[in-house]
């Protein structure tokens, strides 16, 4: 039987700033959760107190608690901002109807119920839905991080804008809520990380290498979508 060839079109679907804060929040995880697991069950390696392994841990700790806050909130901004693909709609994908028949066939895919995937040019419903509960998550660790780190000056700005959590938990329940939602984070990673492997392989559209050079590859032809900020920049401009 004649293999079946599709002639595919090269698509812009990952901005820079997507694929920066992606990287950014891979490392940041990374280093957090192993900083993280060591403040939890401090080592004291040294020759002598004033070595501070831990001190140094923990500043480590904090740096990347700022930098993945940062990504986070630039990540959130771009989805106003940003091309379509990046856009606040494509987390609520179930609004629509043909969002949720789509979401439907993926579910299907994926539950071994169809042997073809469809084709999605930026996230899929069943991954953007699963992307916005992320989100929701990694907003549960900033709050609570930082919750916990304000806690040397009661006094301070950040103590009192976080008053809420202090009202909603204790400090324990915050270090074992905080420990738990690295395991959520964790989770998430293993299931992302295969199910990007499974896609490339599938559909042939570079969903891995898009997350570095930006493109992905369709049957289709898809209508240029643009940021928001295209003509900001005088190069982009005809």
């Amino acid at each position: 039987m004649q293999e079946e060839h599709h002639c595919k079109f090269k698509q812009y679907i990952w901005e820079l700033p997507v694929r920066w804060c992606h990287w950014v929040n891979v490392l940041a995880i990374v280093v957090l959760a192993g900083t993280g697991v060591l403040i939890g069950n401090p080592v004291f390696i040294g020759s002598s107190p004033e070595s501070y392994l831990m001190g140094w841990i923990r500043f480590i700790h904090f740096v990347f608690a700022y930098a993945f806050a940062v990504s986070v909130i630039t990540r959130m901004i771009w989805t106003f901002t940003g091309n379509c693909f990046a856009g606040w709609r494509e987390y609520f994908p179930f609004f629509g109807a043909a969002g949720r028949a789509e979401m439907k066939q993926v579910f299907d895919y994926y539950t071994f119920r169809s042997k073809h995937p469809p084709e999605t040019v930026g996230h899929n419903p069943m991954a953007a839905t699963a992307y916005f509960a992320l989100f929701l998550v990694y907003w549960f660790m900033i709050l609570t991080g930082f919750a916990m780190y304000a806690e040397h000056a009661p006094s301070g700005a950040m103590h009192t804008l976080l008053k809420p959590v202090y009202v909603l938990l204790t400090t324990q329940q915050m270090h074992l809520y905080h420990h738990l939602g690295m395991y959520l984070i964790f989770g998430f990673v293993i299931n992302h990380v295969y199910s990007a492997w499974l896609m490339d392989i599938k559909e042939k559209g570079g969903e891995i290498s898009s997350m570095f050079s930006g493109y992905k590859f369709t049957t289709g032809e898809y209508a240029v979508c643009k940021s928001r900020l295209w003509n900001f920049f005088p190069w982009n401009r005809k």
